[in-house]
């Protein structure tokens, strides 16, 4: 049985305004090819399938042409919600896109349903966990969760679950998708392209809750990683902040032969656009040859000139095109002891505006500069000094 493990399109997400419905969609291209050329049996997708609760259309739309071709390819899909997905949305219409072979696995009370497939070896059971909040996901049964109630007690609770099915069943060949964060899983970094859904180390899930099950097909984190042989990350295909610039993405094909046999191969995701981190001057990062191949890039930028310079986004962009961010970190320069409102602290309306400039900038306004701050405050108080 051949799986393709993938998560975390974030449909619909942009990075930092730049437009990324071309890089979703040749990634999209890619994983139908993928699953084509390798037959897979099954695209596994462990959530964070749009960026937001309410996606855009045009995300909608790509989604559902790529269930369609993927389906097309021979692949049935199972797809599971996460936490940036509306559960409800994402799953509307399951049980009608179920007799198409596209399995949606958002609903808590059905996640010890399985999709079943079989291959020369037998049955392969596939249960599809959607990402669970602690203070939602409540048991049917009477017992309540353990305390604290956290994402341990509640994926727990789940894999319990499945675990009973699969036994009921007689099934030794289990599949789990979970949109969760497994302890030693490392992050790209905390920013706005992971939210942190841990609390005082709830939010942790061991490793060791999947013990025993074939393969657990991991979502939430963005870094490809393997947290045991069995359990893996697959990791965004696309970098959505400067922090996974160093990242290598893509997926995972999975065999799963017989008696559990398992063998794992990385995919790479296709490369839309390189992200570029580049620190220096702006005279430096606009004449160095160095950075020639950066052109192409996506770039963000730390300049540390020790005076901001005029125009330098401008400057930087007949340079680099897709510069995205611009911050200014002067080297050399000591930063002030006082803090703005003292140093403001007595001055007029001019001198206010001089150490705003300052602050700024790093250097205070010229001569010609002063002129038309002071013909400013002069029209602005109807020519009164």
């Amino acid at each position: 049985m051949r799986f393709l493990h993938t998560s975390d399109w974030h449909l619909g997400r942009s990075l930092h305004r730049a437009d990324l419905r071309a890089a979703q969609a040749a990634f999209l291209d890619h994983l139908v090819e993928t699953a084509r050329a390798e037959r897979v049996d099954a695209v596994l997708v462990s959530g964070d399938v749009y960026d937001r609760a309410i996606p855009p259309l045009d995300a909608v739309a790509a989604c559902e042409d790529a269930l369609v071709r993927l389906r097309a390819a021979g692949a049935r899909v199972i797809v599971i919600s996460g936490n940036h997905d509306s559960a409800r949305r994402l799953g509307f219409s399951s049980a009608l896109i179920e007799a198409a072979g596209v399995h949606l696995r958002t609903h808590p009370p059905e996640l010890d349903t399985p999709v079943l497939l079989a291959d020369d070896h037998g049955p392969v059971a596939i249960y599809g966990l959607p990402y669970l909040e602690p203070a939602v996901f409540i048991p049917a049964e009477a017992t309540p969760l353990p305390t604290p109630r956290g994402h341990q007690a509640a994926l727990g609770e789940a894999v319990g679950r499945v675990r009973a099915d699969a036994a009921r069943r007689g099934l030794t060949r289990t599949v789990v998708l979970a949109h969760a964060w497994v302890t030693g899983g490392q992050p790209s970094s905390l920013s706005d392209s992971e939210r942190d859904i841990r609390v005082g180390g709830v939010g942790d899930v061991p490793a060791s809750l999947f013990d025993g099950l074939s393969y657990a097909a991991l979502g939430h984190l963005h870094r490809q990683q393997v947290i045991a042989d069995r359990v893996r990350y697959s990791g965004s295909p696309l970098p959505y902040s400067f922090s996974e610039a160093a990242h290598v993405k893509g997926s995972w094909l999975v065999e799963l032969g017989e008696a559990g046999k398992l063998a794992v191969e990385h995919v790479p995701a296709p490369v839309y656009r390189r992200l570029t981190v580049l620190r220096g001057t702006l005279k430096d990062l606009l004449a160095s040859p160095a950075h020639a191949r950066h052109t192409d890039d996506f770039v963000a930028v730390t300049l540390t000139d020790t005076a901001r310079p005029q125009a330098a986004m401008d400057r930087l962009r007949a340079r680099f095109p897709h510069v995205l961010t611009l911050e200014f970190k002067p080297e050399g320069v000591t930063a002030s002891s006082q803090s703005y409102g003292e140093r403001i602290k007595g001055k007029d309306d001019l001198g206010v505006a001089a150490e705003f400039i300052r602050h700024v900038r790093n250097t205070g306004p010229t001569d010609g500069e002063r002129d038309l701050l002071r013909a400013a405050f002069s029209a602005a108080s109807g020519g009164e000094e």
